[in-house]
């Protein structure tokens, strides 16, 4: 019996969400059989299996979390010597924290468990278990987090779910028979419903929570829960949805970046039709040609080597401004995950070609969950082509630790002067939100006006890059 733990994904890493099970219980599966994708603060991992044999157990539901080095999946012996054979072998393949060697893999064994699979026999999560009395039925490692938090025997409880499997139901409910009328957790928490002790801190909260706030305001004694149920006219909830990982890391950046940066805005309307003329110029019959996004990051590249003060980072421990030498440029690409910015590394060194076809392949690992952390995480200036979303402008926020987001908006015809003449012109925005830290507002707005005028003059712009 072999138990494939969660393995150590990399760059600090410490856990990772469950997306889906590419295999189910009694699935055979051979060692680098895709097993698992999971989800982790930085994109989508297909989890091959390191060892062989029959699947036994699935720890935990899509949507769950599980810590490095947890269970993620029971594996039985293998049915055969061929499977038993290619287990010695090993495949060569290692993801970070785990691979396969000559015996098999370092998993912890187990005492072979009968009944796994015959005529009468129940759930495989009951059967698994029927020889370990003493061990608790429970999956999930949210559950045992819950428990020992609130420091609940898990041995103690019978689980309602199936097969006997220890649910969080069960815990709080064992949480709520232990409490009684005390209403406090052993850490001090307040269980809503629960009565606090006079006297105690608890009971303190909820007085202050049932005090008056002001006139005709009503009395807020459910608690924060219960105001905002009642301020929503006590609408009932569509739903609530957990942040996965990814989330927290976006939020993570974006509050950090509203925290430390003291950010100003820019922006200037732009006349692209000659862009748009040289666009369709480069494409032919067998050769669609460069992009707009590719012809306008080889802009935006230009300008961040003229003004390489918006291409770096602050380093406040130091009391630095740093800037680059080369430009990683990133681009902000929405997926099913979210927003995304992968990142083309050196984009100083590729021509337009080059950028358009390192734009593609990055726009296609994006949206595949693809992404490698490296790509993900080495922007040095991001450029938002937010006009993809048919709107006009933002007010972007800078993707921390970087100092600078240039935004495109959409391009469209509109009225507009030209040599006196009132003429239809292909219209955009471009808007640069920018740290003042590192540039006043003379450097942000010759960065803009640099790009903004090769978006105008794209012939001439190439003639001098």
């Amino acid at each position: 019996m072999n138990t494939f733990l969660l393995p150590d994904l990399g760059e600090g890493l410490t856990e990772a969400e469950i997306v889906r099970w590419l295999v189910k219980v009694g699935d055979v599966v051979a060692v680098d059989t895709p097993v698992a994708e999971v989800e982790t603060a930085k994109s989508i991992v297909e989890l091959p299996s390191p060892y062989a044999g029959v699947i036994e157990e699935l720890h935990g539901e899509p949507g769950t979390t599980v810590p490095v080095g947890k269970p993620l999946v029971t594996i039985g012996d293998p049915a055969g010597a061929a499977y038993r054979q290619e287990e010695r072998a090993g495949s060569g393949n290692v993801l970070v924290g785990y691979g396969t060697t000559e015996q098999g893999g370092s998993g912890r064994r187990r005492k072979p468990r009968s009944g796994i699979s015959g005529p009468g026999s129940k759930t495989v999560s009951e059967n698994a278990f029927s020889d370990l009395p003493r061990v608790p039925l429970v999956i999930s490692p949210l559950v045992r987090r819950l428990a020992r938090d609130a420091g609940v025997d898990l041995k103690t409880l019978t689980g309602s779910g199936e097969g006997g499997l220890i649910v969080r139901r069960d815990v709080e409910q064992a949480i709520a028979d232990r409490l009684g009328s005390t209403g406090q957790t052993p850490a001090g928490q307040v269980v809503p419903g629960a009565a606090a002790a006079p006297g105690t801190p608890a009971a303190q909260v909820e007085a202050r929570r049932a005090a008056p706030v002001g006139a005709g305001s009503a009395a807020a004694s459910g608690g924060a829960a219960a105001a905002l149920a009642e301020s929503r006219t006590e609408l009932p909830e569509l739903r609530r949805t957990p942040m996965s990982g990814f989330r927290k890391a976006v939020v993570a950046t974006l509050s950090r970046s509203r925290a430390e940066i003291p950010e100003a805005t820019t922006w200037v309307d732009v006349d692209a039709t000659a862009l748009v003329e040289l666009r369709e110029s480069l494409r032919t019959a067998t050769d669609p040609g460069p992009g707009l996004l590719a012809l306008m990051a080889r802009f935006v590249v230009a300008g961040l080597l003229k003004y390489p003060e918006l291409n770096g980072y602050v380093d406040t421990e130091r009391e630095e401004l740093v800037q680059y030498d080369g430009v990683n440029l990133g681009l902000a690409a929405q997926t099913d995950r979210g927003l995304l910015v992968p990142a083309v590394g050196n984009a100083h060194t590729l021509t337009t070609r080059g950028l358009d076809a390192e734009i593609r392949r990055l726009t296609a690992s994006a949206r595949d969950g693809r992404l490698t952390q490296h790509e993900l995480t080495s922007g040095t200036f991001t450029l938002n082509n937010y006009g993809s979303f048919g709107v006009d402008g933002s007010a972007a926020i800078i993707n921390h630790p970087q100092v600078a987001i240039l935004g495109v908006g959409r391009i469209i015809d509109r009225p507009w002067v030209v040599d006196g003449e009132l003429a239809i012109r292909k219209l955009t925005q471009l808007s640069l939100v920018f740290d003042h830290r590192v540039c006043d507002g003379g450097t942000a707005a010759a960065f803009l006006r640099f790009v903004a005028d090769a978006f105008e003059n794209p012939a001439s712009a190439f003639a001098d890059l």
